[in-house]
């Protein structure tokens, strides 16, 4: 594809293949171009060195990125995105060049020719775009790049097809490459490539972000960086250790008594000046840069946060080995010579990320790049405000709001940042006392002190002793002579016998997961004492809600967005309370580590959780105080705001605010943890092995009696039908799961006939109704009962909660949807 519109005559070069040093920190003022590999030739023509025998021109580390996005949460198209990295060869086929991503999975190492060329000839390169050569002679060969700059290098229209966005098409004359954005440094060259979509029929998520939303341009920025020398020293990935696999390498020429898949993690090259000395300088320190486009003071906060890691560095022996600073005046963001931290803007809060560019042949990060997003700052503050009331605000005190949105963002900061230096999520970093990992996701920790909430200690400032050990074990540098394996493995070890715990994604976010100790948003080494302590903290804060936490001149209608997260504050610890039921506590172990194996949960403990989730469905625990319902029926006149509107409670009664509505959606939630699938099949293995375990006729009878308890009349009341009905229709989808095991579906089944017995003997007035309504239900035929079901069956949608996103929600659901899944 051509570009319409041609790049000035500017001199522009990238420089050469072979091998050099890695990527050079930015120098304050501009040095000196060396000669170029290649230049312009006039136009967009560029000159390119001669051929190989082989014919290959040459390699590069080429990864496309986001420099302009759409701002459409949902859509993932936004600035500082970065795609995936790959080696790119150039190669001189006949009249053509040809350019191929390599492909460095699947390899024979140190293996021979015969075998070297069995493993390429197996499996393919991946070629992208091929161009005419226009001349050749002595100087190289001259071809025109325009082609594959101009490529959908970011695959922008089959990511807004997938996302519904709509079915565009590139547009070639409303594209173009951007001459102001080319810039060549002695080890990378940037170029910038304005690509316009359009589209008859564009989805919604494109017209609530666009003018027109028939036609979109979406910046994509071209990094070619020199490969770096073979002198980067890799590491194998340990499982226990918290840091990120980033080369998964099958290597076919492996001796049989040699693993055939390797594992390397990613982490910079880190060198100190005196590698046998136990602390040392460095040879380059890695530099992260705060993006100008945050407000200066949220810039301090983040500057601040992410600086904690000289921390872990210092105490891993490298002296000024991290530093954080503001991105240089009038530099570009998306230059590939710097660590950046970019403060991204989207019509909805969503995910902040830690991405990294790495050479795919050893894990070497390259460049890290932070995206911070903005929205989550106001989000922050609203659950603040929520919490502690706005009367502090401004004042610098404990309990300020915007005092405790800065120590959140310097969080936020040294969290992401960590995930660019080689770190996955700990999720199970925040069940010790001291917070052991900022690579879990924080909760505030609360206190109630003489009735009132006390926010001192609401986030812990510094890096935990978890990050200091995964930094220690990732970057590590021994003295010549050491046993490096041993001397890693010792350290995981000592880490491990100190009764610190890794917990990853994997086993965190899915409803029905078993390791107990890997939540997000929870606090407390006691998941169930800490959810009542949680119950605690919300009584109070929502007995003191009202107009009072809102800021001066702040609409009544804020009120609605705010109560959110306070009604729905213990969302989170109830999702970690749940995984003690049926919870097996395992470990990511090696063997011969003394972790291997898998143990339940201690009965004793499963049977606290369950105390602490069954208060969750007590109505009075769902009730809100009588003066609420009418100052939450205030609603906001003008046109509708879509960050508003998909976080609020769900509602049946108009502008009303409807209080047994947002009661439903409370239960529900405690139910979806609960009764997951999974945990129902483990409470029947567990107890089949052991007798004192917690069964599922025991769980499940417990449950029965919470929902059947008589509740206060009025308001209460129709709490605890809502809350009934909600378990009524978990069970009748429970019974005709396919997840569930024959047992489980048994007594499942078994428990319905039950209800259904106890719902018979009626009630007063609109209970005998309601509880006729539910046994009828539970004991039609699966045809009759999915007609009964119908107009109450779909769960009320759950607003989206976190101040930082998951995968595990639906964020970006509108209100009439089920927040089942992204």
């Amino acid at each position: 594809m051509k570009s319409l519109r041609a790049l000035p005559l500017v001199a522009l070069m990238i420089l050469s293949v072979p091998a050099g040093t890695a990527l050079a920190q930015p120098a304050p003022a501009a040095s000196p171009a060396p000669a170029s590999l290649f230049t312009l030739a006039g136009g967009q023509k560029i000159v390119l060195p001669r051929a190989g025998a082989n014919g290959v021109i040459a390699r590069y580390l080429y990864t496309p990125s986001i420099a302009g996005g759409l701002g459409a949460a949902e859509i993932g198209l936004d600035r500082a995105r970065l795609g995936e990295t790959q080696v790119l060869l150039f190669r001189k086929v006949g009249n053509k060049v040809l350019a191929e991503f390599e492909n460095y999975r699947f390899r024979a190492l140190n293996g021979d020719a015969g075998e070297e060329q069995a493993v390429a000839r197996s499996f393919s390169n991946s070629p992208i775009w091929s161009g005419d050569i226009v001349s050749e002679d002595d100087k190289g060969i001259t071809l025109d790049l325009s082609g594959l700059l101009m490529r959908d290098a970011f695959d922008v229209a089959g990511r807004l097809k997938a996302t519904k966005a709509g079915n565009f098409k590139i547009a070639p004359a409303l594209s173009y490459v951007d001459p102001a954005q080319s810039l060549a440094f002695p080890d990378n060259v940037e170029f910038e490539a304005a690509l316009t979509f359009t589209s008859d029929e564009p989805g919604r998520s494109i017209e609530r972000v666009l003018p027109d939303a028939r036609g979109l341009t979406v910046r994509v920025h071209h990094s070619f960086i020199r490969l770096p020398d073979a002198n980067f020293h890799t590491r194998a990935h340990d499982p226990r250790t918290g840091t990120s696999v980033q080369v998964i390498r099958n290597n076919y020429a492996a001796a049989l008594d040699e693993p055939i898949v390797t594992r390397l993690v990613r982490r910079f090259r880190l060198e100190k000046t005196d590698p046998n000395a136990a602390r040392s300088a460095v040879k380059k320190p890695i530099i992260f840069y705060v993006d100008r486009a945050a407000p200066q003071a949220i810039r301090d906060a983040l500057k601040e946060g992410a600086q904690w890691w000289a921390q872990a560095f210092d105490a891993a022996g490298f002296v000024d080995a991290f530093r954080v600073e503001e991105l240089p005046v009038g530099a570009n963001p998306m230059d590939a010579r710097y660590n950046v931290i970019a403060w991204v803007h989207r019509e909805t809060r969503g995910w902040s990320t830690g991405t990294t560019i790495v050479d795919p042949r050893s894990g070497e990060i390259v460049r890290g790049v932070v995206q911070l997003g903005s929205l989550r700052a106001w989000q922050d503050k609203l659950i603040f405000e929520g919490l502690a009331g706005a009367a502090k605000e401004g004042t610098g005190a404990s309990d300020d709001p915007i005092m405790l949105v800065k120590a959140r963002l310097r969080q936020l900061a040294v969290h992401e940042v960590g995930h660019a230096l080689g770190l996955s999520h700990n999720f199970a970093g925040s069940t010790f006392e001291n917070r052991a990992s900022v690579m879990d996701y924080p909760a505030p920790r609360i206190a109630v002190r003489d009735g009132a909430l006390d926010f001192s200690d609401a986030y812990a400032t510094g890096v935990g002793a978890w990050d200091r050990f995964a930094i220690d074990w990732l970057y590590r540098q021994f003295p010549a002579g050491t046993d490096e394996k041993g001397a890693l493995d010792a350290m995981t070890r000592a880490v491990q016998a100190k009764g610190y715990r890794f917990v990853a994604d994997g086993d965190t976010r899915g409803d029905g997961d078993a390791q107990p100790w890997g939540n997000m948003w929870d606090d407390g080494t006691d998941a169930a004492a800490q959810l009542t302590h949680i119950m605690d903290v919300r009584r109070i804060a929502l007995d003191r809600f009202g107009l009072d936490n809102l800021p001066a001149g702040a609409a009544a209608a804020d009120l609605r967005r705010m109560i959110v997260p306070i009604y729905l504050f213990h969302r989170y610890q109830v999702t970690a309370a749940s995984k003690l039921i049926g919870g097996v506590d395992y470990s990511y172990a090696v063997k011969g580590d003394g972790h291997e194996q898998a143990l339940p949960v201690d009965a004793a403990q499963q049977r606290a959780a369950l105390r602490a989730l069954l208060a969750t469905l007590d109505p009075a625990a769902l009730d809100l105080p009588d003066r609420l319902s009418p100052l939450l029926s205030s609603i906001q006149s003008g046109m509708s705001d879509r960050q508003t509107d998909i976080e609020l409670l769900p509602g049946r009664t108009a502008a009303a605010f409807d209080w047994a509505r947002a009661a439903e959606v409370a239960a529900d939630g405690s139910f979806i943890a609960m009764l997951a699938p999974e945990r129902l099949n483990r409470l029947v293995a567990q107890h089949a092995a052991d007798a004192g375990q917690l069964s599922l006729d025991e769980y499940l009878g417990a449950i029965d009696d919470r929902v059947m308890a008589a509740a206060a009349p009025g308001r209460q009341a129709e709490i605890a039908r809502q809350v009934r009905a909600r378990y009524v229709l978990r069970l009748i989808s429970l019974a005709d799961d396919k997840q569930l095991s024959s047992t489980a579906i048994a007594i499942v089944r078994a428990h319905m006939e039950s209800l259904a017995g106890r719902l018979g003997k009626r009630g007063a007035a609109a209970d005998a109704a309601h509880n006729r309504y539910l046994a009828t239900m539970l004991t039609a035929s699966p045809e009759e009962r999915a007609k009964l079901a119908e107009p109450i069956a779909p769960p009320p949608p759950i607003p989206p909660g976190a101040p930082i996103g998951s995968d595990a929600e639906c964020w970006f659901c509108m209100p009439a949807v089920p927040a089942t899944e992204e």
